[in-house]
């Protein structure tokens, strides 16, 4: 039946067989949180190490009701999509001015093809060094480590563009620029929005690994500070605050994309 509904278009669905698809779809989440908690009431694992789910909820409600997960989200937030937005701006206009201009390419693609491999946790202690333990060092790292992703999109994108489009255009009398707007950008959207979904996930994975190392504030800070004193289900808590973040920050993502490439279909 799921797969059924599945099969159909959206537009041709009622709102109960949405409902119905979209508890089937994450059904396992729910399996996953029942037995969590079981594991920890029959004391299979030790609550220590895994407290059970129910006082991980009460401990995430006392975190809202006491204003720390809201602040400190608030610091976290705020870095993710400065430095993130940062990325796409200038990851998409230089991944498409490589693909369009080979004497950039030239010129940028060795420094591309060095840092693309290097692990950019590992630029923490640069960052921190360049610009102290403020937000500025957090922005930096996730525009830098975002950016790449977003960067070879863009390329691949840009490079994949059908060249019969571009001769077409520019035969019937279209400038380069012009042609670069309206045939080359809209060729390399698929593969710039794949790769600026990627630097999503990514700006998530830095931002915390940051945090935990080198900040006074943000949810890094905070589940460091809650482990180191032995609040384990109010951690567990903050884990699971960025883990649906991130899972809501990817599903809106989603429903944009398919806004934007609407014009494809």
């Amino acid at each position: 039946m799921s797969a059924a509904l599945a099969a159909r278009a959206p537009a041709q669905r009622t709102w109960a067989e949405n409902a119905l698809l979209t508890l089937v779809r994450y059904s396992p989440l729910l399996l996953l949180a029942i037995a969590w908690e079981a594991t920890a009431q029959l004391e299979l694992v030790s609550t220590t190490a895994l407290p059970p789910l129910s006082a991980v909820i009460a401990s995430w409600i006392e975190l809202i009701r006491d204003g720390e997960l809201v602040s400190n989200g608030a610091a976290s937030l705020y870095r993710v999509f400065a430095g993130l937005g940062l990325a796409i701006v200038i990851g998409a206009s230089l991944g498409i001015v490589m693909a369009w201009w080979k004497p950039v390419n030239i010129l940028v693609a060795p420094i591309v093809e060095i840092f693309y491999p290097l692990p950019k946790s590992a630029l923490i202690p640069v960052t921190v060094i360049w610009l102290g333990f403020g937000d500025a060092s957090k922005i930096l790292l996730i525009f830098l480590g975002c950016m790449l992703p977003v960067t070879i999109g863009a390329f691949n994108g840009a490079r994949s563009s059908e060249q019969h489009l571009v001769w077409s255009a520019r035969s019937m009398g279209a400038s380069r620029l012009r042609v670069l707007w309206d045939v080359v950008v809209p060729s390399a959207m698929p593969e710039l929005l794949n790769g600026t979904r990627t630097a999503l996930a990514l700006s998530f994975i830095l931002l915390v690994s940051a945090e935990l190392i080198a900040a006074r504030q943000g949810f890094g800070y905070l589940i460091g500070f809650l482990g180191a004193n032995g609040t384990y289900d109010a951690m567990y808590a903050v884990v699971l605050t960025v883990a649906f973040l991130g899972f809501a920050a990817d599903r809106l993502y989603l429903v944009i994309t398919r806004r934007v490439l609407l014009w494809r279909e």
